[in-house]
């Protein structure tokens, strides 16, 4: 794969459209050093951009939780969004607005940071191996969990929020695993590293964590939509770890996970089952409903 700094066109930069190469910051930058970073994922499908405004919306929520005030307003960061899709003609792709503080101060304090942002947007197709989004993934149980409500900004895309993220993926990785499951603080399922979870039950019902101190996610809020317009029964509720033995199917949503079935987590088994397979050919249908009209 081409590393994502030797590709080619342009990234929106600051209200300018630079070469991908010149897309530059420098090393002593606080959004690099102290993690003061929000940014969206969003996908393309048929060269529209799923949910851009609502996406858009959480980017400047998450700045403001920040303490950032992004210097253009969400009209123009829509625009800006779309205009930097048709410039790199992506049709099916990824789109990742990223807001950061700059150079200016180098301290815990950042009060006088410029705040920067850019745009870039790659063809992309399945965050999954597409093999494994049939026959589902595999998860372990991860030794890191998501932190207490009053200790971050837990409902934001803020990137230091991902660290754990990542720590959590490397060591499911290393396990054979594709994906890790984390708990909350208190020890119930919360979610994968990037992804919501939902499981289903032997009497056809869905069930899905209260997102209290996780992201409550574009993606999941679109699927229990889904599955109420189809009649099925979804209980937002805290799910201990001890009731995974009971469910019989369990999958993922996220924008780059899409809906993506699990078929174990640690030694729990899970089926594929037509529910899942249902729900994720309606979203599939759903995001890609502008094309069909």
């Amino acid at each position: 794969m081409v590393p994502y700094d030797k590709r080619n066109g342009k990234i929106w930069y600051n209200n300018e459209l630079v070469d991908w190469t010149d897309a530059k910051i420098h090393v002593l930058n606080h959004g690099l050093h102290y993690a003061s970073c929000v940014f969206e994922g969003e996908r393309v499908y048929d060269g529209f951009i799923f949910k851009l405004e609502e996406h858009t919306s959480r980017l400047f929520y998450s700045a403001q939780r920040m303490g950032m005030t992004i210097p253009f307003t969400e009209k123009e960061i829509n625009d800006a969004c779309n205009k930097i899709i048709s410039v790199q003609n992506v049709e099916n792709g990824y789109v990742r607005p990223t807001i950061w503080r700059g150079s200016e101060m180098m301290a815990i304090s950042a009060q006088q940071t410029k705040i920067h942002v850019a745009i870039a947007t790659w063809e992309w197709g399945s965050y999954f191996d597409p093999k494994l989004k049939v026959e589902g993934i595999r998860l372990n149980i991860s030794n890191w969990r998501r932190p207490a409500p009053n200790t971050i900004p837990w409902d934001t895309k803020a990137s230091g929020l991902y660290m754990i993220c990542t720590l959590s993926k490397h060591e499911a990785e290393k396990e054979g695993y594709t994906d890790s499951l984390m708990l909350d603080h208190d020890g119930n399922v919360a979610e994968a590293t990037g992804a919501n979870i939902f499981f289903k039950d032997k009497n056809g019902e869905i069930h899905t964590p209260i997102p209290d101190s996780f992201l409550d996610g574009i993606t999941r809020r679109t699927v229990i939509e889904i599955a109420k317009s189809k009649g099925i029964k979804v209980n937002e509720r805290k799910i201990s770890p001890s009731e995974l033995s009971n469910f019989v199917g369990c999958f993922l949503t996220g924008t780059a996970a899409e809906v993506t079935p699990v078929s174990c987590i640690a030694e729990n088994q899970f089926k594929v089952c037509e529910t899942i397979i249902d729900l994720n050919e309606s979203y599939q249908a759903l995001v890609r409903k502008k094309k069909a009209a």
